[in-house]
């Protein structure tokens, strides 16, 4: 668990700087905001919280077009099934799923509604069975309207300064707030 600086001022871990924040309209509790120079320390977050997600947990990944969402779902997948696991993107197919080893019979489903009309058609893509018996990564989580679940980790990712640097915004649930500092994250 990283600590805080001897001054008080920012976490500082290798590919992240964690800075407290004051309040943000989210609808969820504000953790935190980290610099992210490049795609690798996008991993690392995922990687992070990756080993604090249990079953039932929901990560919506908030951003526009190549902020990042799908490296940080493809770093998290691979954190909790295996380093070399394919993540093809679910752009086409709206929706893979993933076994991990723990829990059994658990799996990640990694949604991809950026095609998605509307909040319905996530019926038909097994949301009810994610929220069941899953852990669910959730890129473009607007498109579910209300089916939303209040109960939720947002990462909200905004490109940074020059072209592989991001900002990840980070705010969740009263459950998450533990769980991220156990992973020196809040």
């Amino acid at each position: 668990m990283a600590a805080p600086a001897p001054d008080g001022g920012p976490i500082t871990t290798p590919g992240l700087r964690i800075m407290p924040l004051g309040t943000m309209p989210l609808g969820t509790m504000p953790l935190g905001t980290m610099l992210l120079p490049d795609p690798a320390a996008t991993e690392a977050l995922a990687e992070r919280i990756a080993a604090v997600a249990v079953r039932h947990d929901v990560i919506a990944l908030w951003g526009g077009l190549g902020t990042g969402k799908t490296v940080f779902a493809r770093a998290f997948i691979r954190a909790r099934t295996n380093r070399n696991e394919e993540v093809p993107s679910p752009t086409f197919t709206l929706v893979q799923t993933y076994p991990v080893p723990s829990p059994p019979g658990c799996l990640i489903y990694h949604f991809d509604l950026y095609r998605v009309e509307g909040p319905e058609e996530a019926w038909d893509l097994g949301f009810d069975e994610a929220l069941a018996d899953g852990v669910s990564l959730i890129e473009w989580p607007d498109r579910l309207g209300s089916l939303l679940p209040q109960d939720r980790l947002d990462i909200r990712l905004e490109r940074g300064a020059t072209a592989t640097c991001r900002t990840a915004t980070v705010s969740g649930s009263p459950g998450w707030q533990s769980r991220l500092r156990e992973a020196g994250l809040a």
